[in-house]
C-alpha cells in the first residue's frame, strides 16, 4: 500500500473516530440533561412544599400538630391532628400489605423455582396487567364489589371502610411485589440451585433455604416499594375509605388518609394562602418524611444482606 493511501486511510479513521466520540459527547449531554430536568423537578417540589409548610408552621405550632388528636381544618374551630391522617393512612396500607407481601412473595417463588418456560412467560404479563389498571378502577371495585361481599360476613361493616380500600390496594400491589421478587430470585446464581439439588434438597427447600436468602435484599427492595406504593396512594382510598377523619387503627371504620384529605382540599373549596389550604401542604411534608423513612430503611436493609455472587 503507498504512502498516499496510508494517510487516506488514517485521516478517514481520525474522522470516524471523532463523529464517533462527537455523537457519544452528544448522547452523554443528553442523558445529563434528562437527569437534571429529574433532580431539578424533585427540588422544585421540595422548595414548594416546605416553604409552604414552613408558612402553615408559623400559625399551627409543631408541638399541636403532632399531639391533637382531631383534625378538622375546615371548621370554625380547627384542630390540626396529623396522626389522624396518618393513622388511616397506615391502617389501610397495613391491610394491603397484608395481602400483598405473602401472596406476592409465593407468586414470585412459583414463577422462579416452580413453573415452566411457557407458564411463566404467559403469567407474569397477565400478572403485572393489574398494576397497569387505574387505581380509580380499583377504588370502586372494592367499593362495589368487596365491601358488599364482606357486609355479608360483617353485617356492621359501614359502606365506606378501611378494611376493602386495603385489600383492593393489596391486590393492586402484589404484581409489583411478585416481579421484583422473582427477578431477584433469578439472578440467584445455578449453581448454588445445583449444590442444594446434590445435596439431596427438595425444590420447595431450596427456595425456602438458599434461593430466597440469596436473594434477600432484592425481596427486600420489593417490599420497600409495596410500602412506599400503600403508603401513597390516593384513588382507591378515597374512593373507597371514606372521608371521615378518625384517630383510629380499626379498619373496619371510615377514615381518612392524607392523599384523601390533599384529594378534599385540592378541589378550590379553599382560598389559597389561607392555614387550611397550607395544610395540605403540611400533610404531604409528613407523608413524605414516612415516606422517606421507610426508603432509608429499605436502603439499609439492602446494604446489610446484598449478596455479590
Amino acid at each position: 500500500m503507498s504512502a498516499t493511501a496510508d494517510a487516506a486511510l488514517a485521516r478517514s479513521t481520525l474522522t470516524y473516530r471523532a463523529s464517533r466520540n462527537m455523537k457519544e459527547r452528544g448522547i452523554e449531554l443528553l442523558l445529563l440533561a434528562a437527569a437534571s430536568i429529574s433532580v431539578l423537578a424533585t427540588v422544585g417540589i421540595m422548595v414548594v412544599l416546605i416553604s409552604e409548610s414552613l408558612s402553615f408552621f408559623k400559625d399551627v405550632p409543631v408541638w399541636r400538630f403532632l399531639t391533637d388528636t382531631q383534625w378538622t381544618p375546615l371548621f370554625e374551630n380547627p384542630q390540626f391532628g396529623i396522626f389522624v391522617l396518618l393513622s388511616g393512612t397506615l391502617t389501610s396500607s397495613l391491610v394491603a400489605l397484608l395481602i400483598a407481601i405473602p401472596l406476592g412473595t409465593v407468586i414470585a417463588v412459583y414463577l422462579s423455582e416452580f413453573a415452566g418456560f411457557r407458564t411463566r412467560e404467559m403469567a407474569k404479563p397477565i400478572l403485572e396487567l393489574l398494576g397497569g389498571v387505574p387505581t380509580v378502577v380499583y377504588g370502586f371495585f372494592a367499593m362495589l364489589v368487596i365491601t358488599p361481599l364482606l357486609q355479608k360476613i360483617m353485617p356492621n361493616l359501614p359502606g365506606y371502610n378501611l378494611l376493602s380500600a386495603g385489600l383492593a390496594m393489596g391486590l393492586m400491589i402484589i404484581p409489583y411485589v411478585s416481579s421484583l421478587a422473582e427477578d431477584a430470585m433469578r439472578a440467584v446464581p445455578m449453581h448454588m440451585r445445583e449444590g442444594s439439588y446434590a445435596m439431596g434438597a427438595t425444590k420447595l427447600q431450596t427456595a425456602w433455604r438458599v434461593v430466597m436468602p440469596g436473594a434477600a435484599s432484592g425481596i427486600g427492595a420489593a417490599y420497600i416499594l409495596a410500602i412506599s406504593r400503600a403508603v401513597g396512594e390516593t384513588m382507591i382510598v378515597a374512593v373507597a375509605g371514606g372521608m371521615q377523619p378518625n384517630l383510629t387503627v380499626n379498619p373496619m371504620q371510615e377514615g381518612l388518609t392524607v392523599t384523601s384529605y390533599i384529594v378534599q382540599v385540592a378541589k378550590g373549596d379553599l382560598e389559597h394562602g389561607s392555614v387550611g389550604y397550607q395544610s395540605i401542604f403540611a400533610a404531604g411534608l409528613a407523608l413524605m418524611l414516612v415516606t422517606l423513612l421507610f426508603n432509608l430503611l429499605g436502603a439499609w436493609l439492602r446494604r446489610k444482606f446484598r449478596e455479590t455472587y
